[in-house]
């Protein structure tokens, strides 16, 4: 479909590709996490990643548009991941804006975040509950 092929880097893959597939949680269960819906809004690239012997940090662009949706501690899902915002940085500054998880093992060894290096691909879904809060503030002439 044209709209995901615009949206996302599943145009990139090869046959035999690497993706995270998770089954939804059905209705009335147990939600254990963020609210993700599978929902690409853009595409990230990976600036950087620092290993260590608990985790590893990761640095990401924040597309245009997508930055009043990222903050510190909140979620974010890259590549269909549900992850927390550890840290935010750049535009002010004059740099490009910047976002960073923190991936555990489990999360390094169970998905194909594990492998994503430096100028990587990555698709991005923002946090839902900021994009409706931001509908309604629109179109109900709110402004802050």
């Amino acid at each position: 479909m044209a709209e995901t092929l615009r949206r996302t880097s599943l145009g990139t893959l090869v046959p035999g590709a690497r993706v995270n597939l998770e089954r939804p949680v059905p209705m009335g269960g147990r939600l254990g996490g963020h609210l993700v819906q599978g929902h690409v809004d853009a595409v990230a690239t990976v600036l950087s990643r620092t290993a260590s012997d608990h985790w590893d940090l990761v640095r990401f662009t924040i597309p245009p548009g997508l930055q009043p949706y990222l903050v510190e501690k909140g979620s974010v899902a890259v590549d269909g991941v549900s992850l927390t915002v550890a840290a935010l940085g750049g535009g002010a500054d004059g740099g490009p804006p910047w976002f960073e998880v923190s991936l555990i093992p489990t999360t390094l060894a169970a998905t194909t975040l594990g492998t994503v290096s430096p100028g990587s691909l990555v698709n991005l879904e923002a946090d839902m509950i900021a994009k409706y809060v931001e509908r309604m503030l629109a179109t109900t002439g709110v402004r802050s």
